[in-house]
Order: C-alpha cells, then structure tokens, then sequence
C-alpha cells in the first residue's frame, strides 16, 4: 500500500495492494475504528459538500478507508446516496490527475509515484487504443464518446453537434478530463450496493445510522427540469393519468401529484393548465394552492411526499421493481433519468409546443 494507491483507490493495483496484504474487510470494520471513520467522513462529505474530505494521514487507512466507504453505501442502499458517492469519489479523482498533469506542489509531499497521468488512466480503463492524440486535441471512438458522455449534461456533449469523422469524436484535452472523470465515476458506481455479508453490516450499524441521519436532514433531490411522464413512478403516473382525465381527487392526492410536478420543474402556469379538465376546476384557488406549494407565497418550498407517505394514505399504486429499491418518488425519477439515453429524454413540455405549432 503507498501513495499513490491511497490517492487513487478505484486502481485496479490498489485493489490487489489490499489483496496481497491479506486484509480481512470483517476485522477491520469491527476493529480499526480509524478506517470506519475516514470512510464514515467520505460518505457524508459526498452527501453535504459533494467531496470525499482531506485524505487521512496514513495511506494505510485512507486506502482501507475506500472499500469500507463502499460497503457503508450498500448498507444505506439508496440510490441517491450511490450517485452522490460516485461523484465525489470521480470529482476528487478529477481534481487530483488534472492536478498531477499540471502541478507537481502536492506530489512533494507524498513522493513522486503517486502521480496519476492521463495516459494511466486510459490504459486504466482499456481506452489506450479508444483515444488518440491529435495536433488539436484528441479523437474517442465514437462508441466509447456515447458511453462516457451519457450522463454529462448540456447541448455541447450531444453528438448531432459534434463533428463525426471516421467513427471518431475530436474532442479538447480538457473535455476529455471530464469524459476520464466520468470513468472513475463509473468504476466507483460499479456494483454498488454491494451485496454485503450480516457480519459486516451489523457492525457497520452506527455510521450507517449517522448517514441515514444526514440523509433524512437534507433536501437530496437534484435540481430536476426535466419532465418525462414515461418515466415517473407508478403512482405518479396514475395520478397524473386521473387528473389529465378530468377525476376528482383527494386532498392529499392532489397535493401528492401538484409537489410531485413542481419538483420536476413544471411551473404554476403548466400545472393550472392541467388542472383545468377537473370538475370544479377554479383557477384563482388552484394557482393560489400551486403557489403555496412551490414556496412562491409561502415560506416554504413542499417536497412530494415520500412511498411511506404514500402508502399510508393509499396512494402507492402498481409498485414495480424498482420501487423495492427507493423511499420516494423523486429517488425512482431520477433513477429512471440517470438510466435513460440523454437523446430519449422527449420533455413533455417540447411535445406540447410541438403539437401546438403543428395545429396552426
């Protein structure tokens, strides 16, 4: 175990350093209270701050600290903790090896090997004959550029606005960087959660106790403002179903379905506009209700409620299998968004002005 292993522990040679020292993950989580804790800090620094924490003094532990990190994820088992996870371990990656490339004042004091290139972390990731230098850049095969692209947002990363020559992307060095850290983000994803042993969860009970504490204080839902019926949970979809039918719904329905729709990014005007094949419908008090729940005349921003919610008041309907695996609507959004094609993602609101140019 050195250096370089604790700076970069989703290395395949950092997994087999742990190998070859013979480490048993059972006694360590039961005994060696300092790993426990790193990896306690780097679960909740994903959660609060979006970072992993300064790396411990001991590479020993900063090491260890990562595959127990792992295993505290999966005992949590949400999906929204998998992703933070993931993408704090990929952004301290990132802000490490761009570091290495260009600044040597960190590798002074923890040796020279410790430095991570790009050409490392292609042959990492057996992208060595995936990516090649150019005078300009770089050029990705165009299937390995669609995978690592996938899940990095905005218009410059779609392909239709890419220039495609011979089966290959140009793409700048620091793009590239971000199509590398996208590869560590998936490495650390990769399995997770693991399917972890009752010994080893039972011991990792207290820090996982303090992680669902964090996770129950905090507002996790991402900044969502994408609106893709297809792909809400069950019960969303139903509810959406009886309103866009014209059903009278229950208070709490209503107010499950309007949260639900404000969260996603839908704004007052879009969600009046729903309610207006409602028998009864009223605008003024339906704006007014709207408002309040998107803290526009509160001081309060509603989240949609929660399955346990849900459940209780008879709104969990047509729960699949992915519904096993959340706690909230919200979590199975985002999943679904996180799994989805970004040239599949059809926003609702482009179809209806779609449709509405069509007609005149």
């Amino acid at each position: 175990m050195n250096a370089r292993h604790a700076r970069y522990p989703f290395l395949g040679d950092a997994r087999q350093a742990v190998q070859a020292a013979g480490v048993d993950l059972a006694d360590v989580v039961a005994e060696d209270d300092a790993v426990v804790e790193r990896a306690r800090e780097r679960v909740v620094g994903a959660l609060t701050d979006g970072d992993v924490g300064g790396r411990a003094r001991s590479d020993r532990v900063e090491l260890l600290s990562y595959p127990v990190a792992r295993v505290l994820v999966s005992v949590v088992d949400e999906h929204v903790l998998v992703r933070k996870y993931a993408d704090a371990e990929a952004r301290a990656a990132y802000d490490r090896f761009t570091a290495d490339e260009t600044d040597d004042t960190e590798l002074k004091s923890v040796g020279d090997d410790a430095s991570l290139s790009r050409r490392d972390l292609l042959r990492e990731f057996d992208l060595s004959d995936d990516v090649r230098e150019t005078p300009g850049g770089y050029d990705v095969d165009v299937s390995t550029y669609l995978q690592l692209s996938s899940s990095l947002r905005g218009d410059d990363w779609r392909l239709v606005n890419r220039a495609l020559d011979d089966g290959r992307v140009p793409v700048s060095e620091p793009e590239l960087d971000l199509l590398l850290q996208q590869a560590v983000r998936d490495r650390v994803a990769e399995g997770l959660p693991l399917d972890v042993p009752d010994e080893i969860a039972e011991a990792m009970e207290a820090p996982a106790t303090a992680v669902r504490d964090v996770l129950a204080d905090m507002d996790l839902t991402r900044e969502i403002d994408t609106v893709v019926p297809e792909l809400f949970p069950p019960c969303m979809q139903h509810l959406l179903d009886q309103v866009q039918r014209g059903e009278h719904l229950p208070h709490h329905s209503r107010f499950a379905i309007t949260a639900f729709l404000a969260n996603v990014g839908l704004s007052t005007d879009e969600i009046v506009e729903l309610y207006k094949v409602n028998p009864g419908f009223g605008e003024e008090m339906t704006r007014y209700q709207t408002d309040h729940i998107r803290g526009e005349s509160s001081p309060t921003e509603y989240t949609a409620p929660s399955c346990a919610t849900m459940k209780a008041y008879g709104d969990c309907t047509n729960p699949d299998d992915l519904c096993d695996a959340i706690n909230h609507p919200l979590s199975y959004y985002e999943a679904k968004l996180d799994d989805a094609d970004e040239d599949d993602l059809d926003d609702w609101r482009e179809r209806e002005d779609e449709e509405t140019d069509a007609e005149a």
